[in-house]
Order: C-alpha cells, then structure tokens, then sequence
C-alpha cells in the first residue's frame, strides 16, 4: 500500500529494464545513442536525395512540356471569329 504505483509488476517490469540498461554492461547506451543518431542522419541524407530527385524531375518534366512557338503557321480563328466574317 506504502508503494504508490511500485506495485504494479508492468511498472517493476520497466523500471528492471531501464536499471539493467544503466547498469547491465559499459557502453551498451552509449551504442544505442549512437545507432539512433545514425539513424537519423540517414533520414536526413533520404530526404535531401528524395528533395534533389524531385528538382531534377520537375525539370525534365518542364523541359517535356516546352512548345515552340513557330510564327509562319496559320492563326487558328475561333469560332467566334468565324461568325464574325461570315
């Protein structure tokens, strides 16, 4: 009853895991921090790469969509148009 919530064996469960971590053997957070920041930084670099793929596309995409514009063609008369001249 004195315990507060200590009694639960989920909480002793979780509070045994994180004393065998502080204390279960030299290094061993160290290591974890370390493959968590690589982790990061690989996240990092996929996003500056998916960021660079995306530019290089939308400017083959802009350089597909380009129309030259050739001014010996006949002019397309809309319809509007047409009823005007006849």
């Amino acid at each position: 009853m004195g315990l507060g919530g200590l009694g639960n064996p989920i909480v002793l469960l979780i509070l045994l895991a994180i004393v065998l971590l502080i204390f279960g053997g030299r290094g061993r957070i160290p290591n974890l921090m370390g493959d968590m920041a690589k982790g990061i930084n690989a996240f990092r670099s996929g996003l500056k790469d998916d960021k660079k793929s995306e530019g290089e596309a939308d400017a083959e995409a802009d350089a597909a969509k380009t129309i030259d514009h050739d001014e010996s063609s006949e002019t397309v008369k809309t319809e509007a148009q047409s009823k005007e001249s006849a």
